[in-house]
């Protein structure tokens, strides 16, 4: 047995299609142009997509074959909107992101080219996933400047991309102190500081973030930082929070990343370590009233928090 619910989460561009063939509350989900599933009556066996997808007036016409008849259905929508479960907030719809509607964003990022360049280059890398999109860093780069922020933390660098992001935004007098563990990755990092000349501006430090904060606390630099960036260990996201909550100013920002987990936090049968921790972690700052914030769904969803 196949779910609605499994179904979409596997697929970034479904439709919605409307056949003469199935009952008003079932769906043909269809994940692409080319293959489709039907969700048939009580049965919900699955239907592939026999031929492709004819363009038809106000949609398109898709044709479909279960093992006993062919089937024609109807596409109605692409479904790049989604709608509140809760009736109360009035069936407003929001963008869903598609592949292709996520290709078209990534065409309107000002990307500079040694941003580009260490992007491509860590695509090649282990772990590139960890790396913040395009869109995330251009947000990242803009908050900064709105702040009009001079001193910054970066608490996970990975090779560099949003710390670089920010250092090329940040006066000649600028300060990052940017906390990895990784030291094969710090020294791409490092690198690309040297090569976009902001390494004046980047404060490498290598070990384990939390050391690093707590020092910094004990140096008498609380309430001294304008901006700080989070994008390390899940499982330390609060530990670091309340950190970073003595470091930054009133008035600065706190930005969290993966606050979304791939969508695992909505499921209430993931249970791993990490999806619990990020889970908590947006609970409590749910009802944290040192901060106000904003959760945006960018990446892999970023919660910006403003220190009361």
């Amino acid at each position: 047995m196949v779910s609605i619910s499994s179904l979409l989460s596997r697929w970034g561009s479904p439709l919605l299609i409307c056949s003469p063939h199935l009952s008003r509350p079932n769906l043909l989900l269809l994940p692409n142009n080319k293959y489709a599933t039907f969700l048939l009556g009580s049965s919900e066996r699955l239907v592939r997509v026999s031929s492709p997808i004819a363009h038809a007036k106000g949609g398109r016409h898709v044709w479909a074959r279960n093992s006993n008849r062919l089937l024609r259905g109807y596409c109605c929508v692409e479904a790049s909107v989604v709608a509140a479960s809760d009736d109360n907030y009035g069936n407003k719809q929001v963008i869903s992101v598609t592949p292709r509607l996520y290709d078209y964003l990534l065409t309107n990022v000002r990307e500079p080219e040694i941003l580009r360049e260490l992007r491509e280059e860590t695509a090649g890398m282990r772990g590139s996933q960890m790396q913040v999109s395009p869109d995330q860093a251009q947000l990242l780069a803009m908050l900064v400047q709105i702040l009009g922020a001079e001193k910054c933390i970066e608490v996970g660098v990975y090779t560099g991309y949003s710390s670089l992001a920010i250092a090329l935004v940040l006066p000649e007098s600028g300060r990052l102190v940017a906390c990895e563990r990784d030291a094969v990755c710090l020294e791409v990092a490092k690198r690309y500081y040297d090569r976009a000349g902001v390494s004046h501006k980047v404060d490498v430090k290598h070990g384990l973030a939390a050391d690093v904060l707590r020092y910094m606390i004990q140096m008498g630099e609380a309430c001294s930082y304008d901006f700080a960036f989070v994008d390390a260990e899940k499982r330390m996201y609060q530990e670091y929070f309340e950190l970073l909550l003595q470091l930054v100013r009133v008035g600065g920002l706190i930005v969290i990343d993966n606050v979304l987990w791939h969508g695992r936090v909505a499921n209430p049968l993931v249970m791993d370590s990490k999806t619990l921790s990020i889970r908590n972690f947006n609970r409590c700052l749910m009802e944290d009233k040192r901060v106000s914030i904003s959760m945006v769904p960018i990446g892999d969803g970023m919660t910006i928090c403003r220190k009361m």
